[in-house]
């Protein structure tokens, strides 16, 4: 049995000995929420600290100006002679003298170079004594044509007084007719004499080789003493160009392009000779021939270019700009000025919608007003590479506008140029 007294001592033990209940947990969690808003005010402090202390931006400007505002198409060409004459010969030869050289300035009908005619005048010579044995021949029949017709008639009277039989008639009448008959076949055989006659002629006139138009002789291909053969195809002594003082450019526009050229389009081109001279003409002809070069099809459009100094040469090749469109002294802004927007503006403006996009005609740009960028809504008619017409806006000329920020990268279409950046802590 236990003692009574025991059991109340060792209850009593019992509780002496139990560990005291866990003290509460609060005061602690409340230690670490107050050390998390501490650090978040030192880093809210410290980036309003950066901001303030990073400088600046500085803004790279441009200014509204008025100006031409040109829509182009570019293509390449070469410059050639309104009109080219190849100066051939039609006979064959050796050249006996040449008359034309490079750059010869020769008119029509003028002598450029003679092909031996020896060998053409004795084929005339042969000609014209054929034609006069066959002028002899025909006197002679005329002559027996006259004595049959006496024969004859004098028959017809003595048969009448039956002297002569009628036989006799009859063989007169004959002679009389075949002497007609040889008359009228040497007359056909004058005929062709004198035809052979004349083509000797202009065989040896084409002995004289002559330019058939006024011009410049640009190539010559042939030299004196060489023997020119004239067979199947003519070949090409003289190039002759009518006039250097009007030019052409012939130029390759692609096939995307030919759609927005068309006849009377302002041009403007440059050669290699003279980069630092810009050279005006006109397009005169859009031709319809397509011309392919490894699976590439373009269009001649042919440009019309006067050349009164003579500075073009046929073959120089032309970076050529076809004028579309134009606007003269129109108020413009550089197409840089439509692509910035500054960093903020881009992102409240991403706050609000994400998603978005400026209509086609909403366009604005950003004007330096004391020291700060201010956004000017605009509407922008005809663009080219370089600037923009503006067609309705508060802006004026001279106006100062923001073109993105020095330092910066390179804004994209529509993109925004950038800010500095907080330190990483």
């Amino acid at each position: 049995m236990v003692d009574p007294e025991q059991a109340a001592t060792g209850t009593a033990r019992a509780d002496v000995a139990r560990p005291p209940a866990a003290a509460p947990m609060r005061p602690k969690r409340l230690r670490h929420v107050s050390s998390a808003a501490v650090t978040a005010l030192v880093l809210i402090a410290l980036g309003y600290w950066w901001m303030q202390r990073a400088p600046a931006p500085h803004y790279v400007t441009g200014t509204v100006t008025r100006g031409d505002v040109q829509r182009t198409v570019t293509a390449s060409g070469t410059v050639n002679p309104m009109t080219t004459v190849q100066v051939g010969t039609y006979v064959s030869g050796v050249l006996q003298d040449l008359h034309c050289d490079f750059n010869t300035e020769v008119k029509a009908g003028q002598l450029c170079a003679k092909i031996d005619p020896r060998p053409y005048q004795s084929i005339v010579d042969q000609e014209t004594a054929a034609l006069g044995t066959a002028r002899a021949q025909l006197a002679k029949d005329q002559a027996n044509l006259a004595f049959a017709k006496v024969i004859y008639d004098r028959d017809v009277d003595l048969l009448k007084r039956r002297i002569v039989s009628q036989e006799t008639v009859d063989a007169a009448l004959n002679a009389w007719q075949q002497a007609q008959a040889q008359v009228a076949l040497d007359e056909s055989t004058i005929a062709q004499r004198v035809a052979s006659l004349s083509s000797a002629k202009v065989n040896l006139d084409y002995t004289n080789i002559i330019s058939p138009v006024s011009g410049t002789v640009v190539s010559r291909n042939v030299t004196q003493g060489q023997t020119v053969a004239a067979s199947f195809q003519t070949p090409t002594l003289f190039l002759i160009a009518t006039d250097l003082t009007q030019m052409q450019v012939d130029t390759n526009v692609s096939e995307s392009d030919i759609g927005n050229v068309a006849v009377g389009n302002k041009v403007l081109f440059t050669v290699e000779a003279y980069p630092d001279e810009t050279f005006t003409g006109t397009v005169t002809q859009v031709r319809q021939a397509p011309q392919s070069v490894q699976n590439v099809i373009t269009y001649d459009a042919v440009v019309g270019v006067p050349n009164p100094k003579l500075l073009l040469k046929p073959g120089m090749t032309a970076a050529v700009r076809v004028v579309t469109a134009e606007r003269s002294d129109v108020l413009r802004v550089p197409n840089q000025a439509l692509r910035y927007t500054p960093a903020r503006a881009k992102r409240a403006e991403t706050a609000v919608d994400p998603n978005k996009t400026s209509a086609p005609d909403n366009h604005a740009v950003w004007r330096l007003q004391d020291g700060q960028p201010v956004r000017v809504p605009i509407e922008i008619g005809l663009d080219d590479d370089a600037f923009s017409e503006v067609v309705r806006g508060s802006l004026a000329a001279g106006d100062t506008i923001v073109l993105g920020v020095a330092g910066a990268p390179a804004p994209a279409a529509g993109g925004a140029t950038g800010t500095p950046r907080m330190p990483r802590l």
